[in-house]
């Protein structure tokens, strides 16, 4: 497959592309919906959530390209397959999907209510896979796409008393990788990217409580608290023919918070202190 052709001030080649972005409507998901944007793709803002899909395309209205909110349950099968129908009607066939939307359910798993357990796999790992399925077959039909599932740090180092939700993000990186092993050879590639502690509006109270920032910084390599920008720069990446080569790749995007398990451990004698 020849490789995309870019200017020099689109890099990335994503300009006048059809991107697909779930949970599009705040966080993560509304920063790599801003971001793809800014590089001039056609977005389609999918999340349950339209009010917030439709501000944020008033938002972005000054930027180069077209907008779509939908509202759509990515959990729900018809509701897919119905907004990838009205993606490809409004804007063309899809190019690139992110699977971004996800949802969490508190409780230990002694006794997290089986039908929370459900609703989570139903959005973070049924959903993902319904939409890689309707989003997907343009992709294969054209022979060329980029399929980016949102995971989390959660995926490998259990996050406790979270239902389902490490579960749920350890198998959408098997996913991923199943994905792409099966349609590799349709041109299609899936990754994955598993973000770390990021600022979001949701999080944003949770930060404001004394030393919970300062404590979490201190947790992470690079001393600091992500942003949704961290993470679209490495979504828009994976999007684009400069990675046409990264297939079934798990990338983390979390300031290096897994290399910091043994410098939390005291260790007298040892320290840069």
């Amino acid at each position: 497959m020849a490789a995309q052709t870019t200017t020099a001030g689109d890099w990335l080649g994503l300009a006048g592309t059809v991107q697909v972005v779930t949970g599009a409507a705040s966080g993560i998901g509304a920063g790599i919906a801003r971001a793809l944007a800014e590089a001039g793709a056609d977005v389609a803002l999918l999340d349950r959530n339209l009010s917030g899909c439709e501000a944020l395309a008033r938002e972005l209205d000054d930027l180069p390209g077209r907008r779509l909110p939908l509202a759509c349950d990515i959990a729900d099968e018809p509701q897919v397959w119905q907004a990838a129908a009205a993606v490809e009607e409004a804007l063309g066939p899809c190019q690139g999907l992110v699977n971004g939307a996800g949802i969490l359910r508190p409780g230990g798993l002694a006794e997290v209510p089986l039908d929370e357990w459900n609703a989570v796999l139903a959005v973070n790992l049924t959903g993902y896979l319904l939409c890689a399925r309707a989003f997907g077959r343009p992709m294969r039909d054209q022979g060329r796409g980029s399929i980016v599932h949102i995971a989390s740090v959660s995926a490998s180092q259990p996050q406790t008393w979270s239902g389902a939700y490490s579960p749920s993000k350890a198998a959408v990186a098997i996913l991923s990788r199943q994905l792409a092993a099966e349609w590799g050879g349709f041109g299609v590639r899936s990754n994955t990217v598993s973000p770390g502690m990021i600022r979001t509006e949701l999080s944003a109270d949770f930060y404001a409580r004394p030393g919970v920032t300062e404590a979490r910084e201190a947790f992470t390599a690079s001393r600091r608290i992500g942003e949704p920008e961290d993470i679209a720069n490495a979504v828009l990446f994976l999007l684009s023919e400069r990675a046409g080569y990264v297939n079934g790749a798990e990338l983390g995007v979390d300031g290096g918070l897994p290399c910091m398990l043994m410098d939390r451990v005291p260790r007298p004698g040892f320290t840069g202190d």
